[in-house]
C-alpha cells in the first residue's frame, strides 16, 4: 500500500510546517500557556488566512476537499511544534457536520470555521470508564429541538467555541446534537489539562440541541472514528518532534570526550523510538485510507482503533524515552522537550488509554462479551 503524499498534501504539509515553525516559538508558547484561553488566536487566524482550515472541508462547503488526509497532515505538523490551537476538535467536528448536518446547519456554521471567525468543539468524554459510543447523557425530543441532560467531561478547548457537538443516548441509539456553548441549561466548569490547554466540564440540564443526522444513525461513529484518527496524527507529530529534540541534544552533548549519540545504549533507545514512530505512521495512514471509498464501517473502526492504540502506546513510550535521554534538563518544565512529554501524556489519555483501546479492539474483532449467567 502506497502512503506517499500527493502534490496537494505535500503543499499543505510544507505550508503548515512553515507557519508552525515561524509562529510556535518557545517564547510564544510560554506566553499562550499563561493566557486565559490557552489558545494562540494569532496562529489560528494565520492558519485560516493561509486556507489551511478550509482545505479539509468538502468543496461544496467552500473547502478544498482534502478531508481526513489533509487534516492528518496538518495535525502532524502541529504536533511537531506542540502548537496551541484547537485543530483536532474543531476540524473533526466540522467534517462530521459536513457529512451529516442539514444544508442549513452547514451553511450557518462551516463558513465561519473556514475563515477562522468561529469554532466548534466536541463533547465525547464522560466521567468514569465511559465508552464514547455509549454515552450516559440522554436526549429526548421536544418539538423541533431535543432536550439534553448529563455531564460531559474535559471538553477540549471550549474558549472561542460557539457550538459543541454533544453525544447523547436516545431511544433509537446514540445521537449527535449541536448545542450552543451558551445555551440555556448549559454550564461550564473550566479545568487545566496536563498539556496546559484549557478544557471544560459541561453540565447539561435540559439544554436545547439540534440533531446532526438521525439519532441512532452513523454520525456518532463518524465523529469517534475521526477523533481516533486525528489523535493518532497529533501524537505521531509529537513523537517525531520529541525524537528530533533528542537527536539534536545527543549530537551536541559530550561525555567522556564523545558525543552521547555515539553510545550504543543511547542509540538503542532512539532506535526503539524510531520503530514506534514508523508503526504509528503506518497505522495512521491505514486508518486514513480506511475512511475513504469504498467505505467499510467495520474495517474503518478497526483501523482507527489500531491507530489510536499505537499512538497511545508508542507515543507514550517515545516521549518517556526522549525525556530519559535528556537527563536532568528533561524534567525542566520550561525546556522545550518537556512540552512534548506533556502533550504525549495528554493525547495518550484522551478517550481512554491503551487498555481501553485494546478492549475496544477486542470487541470489534470478536464481538461483545456474552452476559454473565446468574446462578440462582
Amino acid at each position: 500500500m502506497d502512503f506517499s503524499l500527493g502534490e496537494e498534501l505535500e503543499a499543505v504539509r510544507d505550508l503548515a510546517r512553515e507557519i508552525f515553525t515561524d509562529r510556535a516559538t518557545p517564547e510564544r508558547l510560554r506566553e499562550v500557556e499563561t493566557s486565559p484561553s490557552r489558545t494562540d488566536e494569532r496562529l489560528w487566524a494565520d492558519l485560516a488566512a493561509a486556507g489551511l482550515l478550509a482545505s479539509v472541508l468538502p468543496e461544496q462547503d467552500g473547502g478544498a476537499g482534502l478531508g481526513a488526509a489533509g487534516l492528518c497532515v496538518l495535525l502532524e505538523e502541529q504536533g511537531r511544534r506542540v502548537a496551541p490551537v484547537p485543530l483536532w476538535p474543531a476540524l473533526t467536528a466540522a467534517l462530521t457536520l459536513a457529512a451529516y448536518g442539514t444544508p442549513e446547519q452547514r451553511t450557518r456554521l462551516l463558513p465561519g470555521l473556514a475563515d477562522g471567525s468561529a469554532r466548534l468543539t466536541a463533547a465525547l468524554e464522560e466521567f468514569g470508564p465511559a465508552d464514547p459510543l455509549r454515552p450516559s447523557a440522554t436526549a429526548v425530543p421536544d418539538g423541533p429541538h431535543w432536550r439534553i441532560d448529563g455531564v460531559k467531561a474535559a471538553v477540549p478547548s471550549p474558549g472561542g467555541a460557539r457550538h459543541v457537538l454533544v453525544t447523547a443516548a436516545t431511544a433509537s441509539g446514540p445521537g449527535l446534537f449541536l448545542v450552543a456553548a451558551d445555551a440555556p441549561g448549559a454550564t461550564w466548569e473550566y479545568a487545566e489539562t496536563t498539556s496546559h490547554d484549557m478544557s471544560g466540564h459541561l453540565t447539561l440540564a435540559g439544554a436545547p440541541g439540534e440533531p446532526v443526522g438521525t439519532p441512532g444513525g452513523g454520525a456518532v461513529g463518524h465523529l469517534v472514528r475521526g477523533v481516533f484518527t486525528a489523535l493518532a496524527a497529533v501524537q505521531t507529530g509529537v513523537a517525531e518532534g520529541a525524537l528530533r529534540h533528542a537527536a539534536d541534544h545527543l549530537r551536541e552533548r559530550t561525555q567522556f570526550g564523545r558525543p552521547l549519540a555515539t553510545f550504543q545504549a543511547v542509540q538503542h533507545q532512539l532506535a526503539d523510538c524510531y520503530i514506534d514512530i514508523e508503526a504509528m505512521r503506518v497505522t495512521l495512514w491505514q486508518a486514513v485510507d480506511a475512511l475513504g471509498e469504498p467505505f467499510d464501517e467495520e474495517a474503518a473502526d478497526r483501523a482507527a482503533t489500531v491507530a489510536k492504540w499505537w499512538a497511545t502506546e508508542g507515543g507514550l513510550n517515545t516521549v518517556h524515552r526522549v525525556q530519559h535521554v535528556h537527563g536532568g534538563i528533561g524534567v525542566d518544565t520550561d525546556y522545550p522537550v518537556h512540552r512534548h512529554f506533556l502533550w504525549g501524556k495528554q493525547t495518550a489519555c484522551t478517550l481512554g488509554g491503551a487498555g481501553a483501546d485494546l478492549e475496544r479492539l477486542g470487541a470489534l474483532l470478536t464481538g461483545p462479551a456474552p452476559a454473565t449467567a446468574v446462578v440462582p
